[in-house]
């Protein structure tokens, strides 16, 4: 494993985001959702996940996921995808939620 410096890590946007609303993806080859998410004083941005293996879309309403800010928006199955959700793959290589266990402001960077 290589190492980076710890200035490489802070360029990295890490945030804590509510999501709003919950939709499938119909353009996705693989199933996933088009989520909103409140990120504070960044706004509410758009994200495509693949997220489906573990996650009703209903249970996802108003969970606090971390996200990745500051990537460039890409296009995913038709959708301007403008931050990355972040999760764990498990054994069955279906994605498992970073998340947290208390309620954190909207836009609160991960320290």
């Amino acid at each position: 494993m290589s190492t980076i410096e710890w200035d490489d890590f802070q360029r990295v946007e890490l945030r804590v985001g509510t999501i709003l609303s919950v939709a499938p993806n119909a353009k996705a080859i693989k199933p996933a959702y088009i989520l909103e998410v409140d990120l504070g004083e960044l706004g509410v941005k758009t994200s495509s996940a693949q997220i489906t293996a573990h996650y009703e879309a209903e249970a996802l309403l108003g969970r606090q996921v971390l996200c990745v800010c500051n990537f460039a928006p890409k296009r995913i199955a038709g959708v301007r995808s403008e931050v990355l959700i972040t999760g764990v793959h498990d054994d069955d290589n279906k994605v498992v939620l970073a998340g947290f266990d208390k309620p954190l402001p909207n836009g609160a960077r991960l320290a």
